[in-house]
């Protein structure tokens, strides 16, 4: 049963650091095993429809994704991709035999058991982080935060390509200790270079807080960055925040507006021209049909 499919630009995973400017076919379906009081897409999270109209099959979606334009594979996101498991072990199996990537857009609440499989055949994640209080994540969303902590410890220590995001809540998660101890602890168990994206929320299901303000995000960010080498803010426009600049010298390499992005000071492989740092290790994806 699907909820929604779309050519998407890897950024709007987001995912910043994996094959810049290229797309992946995005699918999603219905269900979530977690609770978030401002969920961005409730109505297929937690709304399951009867019947749903619109069904596919791996095959169809294999076929699919080699024939989209410029895309490497596909995403599960939009719902939990956690919730119906086996149809993307299945889907992600045949993908990966014709050469494409599996992405997951994930809250990383799972057990070991099945996320050791996901990582067979998982080349990215984007996992998100409700909060880092024990408290707030449980109260926000119903569930504990220890286990999201070991599934991103997990997948870094795999070697899969890992991004985190964070929707910073007015009042809620939005603290400079919290943030400063969030991204203490990336930098310290998942390695300095996780890309952190702090994403402005907007009012949503049943969450009537007003948006997050902007000299929040950019107080946030300022925190994050000491911490991190690659902070991205999300769901803003206009702001430099967006942008990647090299970690080892700072030449800005990527520039982002909205979903579009231009790159510069980069070589073929990803390193910036100036100091050769290796900014990107999934940058070049090899054409093939639709591309």
């Amino acid at each position: 049963m699907v909820s929604g499919k779309s050519l998407d630009p890897l950024e709007k995973k987001p995912l910043y650091h994996f094959f810049p400017g290229y797309n992946i076919l995005s699918i999603g379906s219905y269900g979530c095993n977690m609770r978030c009081d401002f969920c961005q897409n409730w109505q297929i999270s937690q709304e399951i429809p009867a019947l749903s109209k619109s069904r596919t099959n791996p095959d169809h979606l294999v076929s699919e994704a080699l024939a989209s334009y410029r895309n490497i594979g596909i995403a599960f996101t939009y719902n939990e991709p956690v919730i119906w498991f086996e149809f993307v072990r299945d889907v992600a199996v045949k993908i990966k035999e014709k050469g494409l990537y599996n992405v997951m857009v994930s809250n990383g609440f799972i057990n070991q058991g099945p996320l050791d499989e996901l990582l067979t055949f998982t080349d990215a994640f984007n996992i998100d982080l409700k909060s880092f209080s024990e408290h707030t994540h449980k109260k926000l969303t119903g569930a504990d935060l220890k286990p999201v902590l070991e599934t991103l410890k997990h997948i870094a220590a795999s070697g899969k390509h890992l991004e985190i995001t964070t929707l910073v809540i007015p009042g809620k998660n939005d603290s400079e200790m919290e943030l400063e101890a969030e991204c203490r602890w990336i930098a310290g168990e998942l390695g300095e270079n996780t890309p952190l994206h702090l994403s402005r929320y907007f009012p949503m299901y049943k969450r009537n807080d007003p948006s997050t303000p902007e000299k929040t995000l950019d107080r946030l960010f300022e925190i994050a960055s000491g911490y991190l080498r690659n902070v991205y803010l999300g769901n803003v426009s206009g702001h430099s925040g967006q942008d990647t600049c090299c970690g080892s010298c700072g030449t800005l390499v990527t520039k982002r507006t909205g979903y579009s992005i231009r790159t510069v000071n980069l070589d073929n492989e990803g390193k910036c021209l100036k100091c050769g740092n290796v900014v990107y290790t999934n940058f070049t994806f090899l054409p093939r049909v639709g591309h």
